[in-house]
């Protein structure tokens, strides 16, 4: 009770905080399944992208962070509060599969950037991603929700986030599939999230 009421209380200041700095466009808001697991895939602008994604979706988004971001001494204690949890780039990082994998059984939304680092100034003409997108979608049949984010942070600015409509994967649960087979997958959800830009 405690934990909503803060997390409600914030969403407030930062609202506020956009509305005063920022000219925020959101497109498709009412796609963001009401309940149940989904997993929200997205560009990557910048270390803001998941508070002006969040900020108006009313159901907590558990996001995948790299692990760097939890060094940082005021930030890293507001992402845990706000139930971010940490993923080691680089490499394949079992555990925030395992955590990923059972926040979407207990039905949350679980966010995460497929191509793995900040690329601005990008419209996904040439898409690059890892393959724990479409790893995860496998895994847990969870359906994807596109996410795509434009603009550059600078105050006063305009920033547009389009939410896509949901869809799921015809992914066999138990096949292994490739790293090749899992990237190719993950590059062609990205390749949806871009599209979105086209919107509005």
């Amino acid at each position: 009770m405690v934990k909503t009421i803060i997390i409600e209380t914030a969403r407030v200041f930062v609202k506020l905080f956009f509305f005063l700095f920022y000219r925020v466009k959101i497109i498709g808001l009412d796609n963001v399944p009401k309940e149940g697991a989904a997993i929200l895939c997205a560009n990557h602008v910048g270390e803001m992208d998941m508070f002006f994604i969040g900020y108006k979706v009313k159901r907590l988004v558990r996001y995948m962070a790299k692990s760097e971001l939890f060094k940082i001494p005021i930030l890293s204690p507001l992402i845990k509060f706000l139930g971010a949890f940490p993923v080691k780039r680089g490499k394949a990082d079992v555990e925030a599969i395992k955590t990923a994998l059972r926040l979407l059984d207990e039905g949350h939304i679980v966010g995460i950037f497929p191509e793995g680092t900040r690329l601005k100034n990008k419209k996904g003409k040439t898409v690059k991603a890892k393959p724990g997108a479409a790893l995860l979608a496998q895994k847990s049949g969870a359906p994807i929700l596109p996410v795509a984010v434009e603009g550059k942070y600078r105050p006063f600015s305009k920033i547009k986030i389009v939410f896509g409509k949901p869809f799921s994967l015809d992914l066999d649960k138990d096949k292994k599939y490739t790293n090749n087979e899992l990237v190719e997958i993950s590059e062609g959800i990205m390749k949806r999230v871009y599209s979105l830009l086209e919107e509005g």
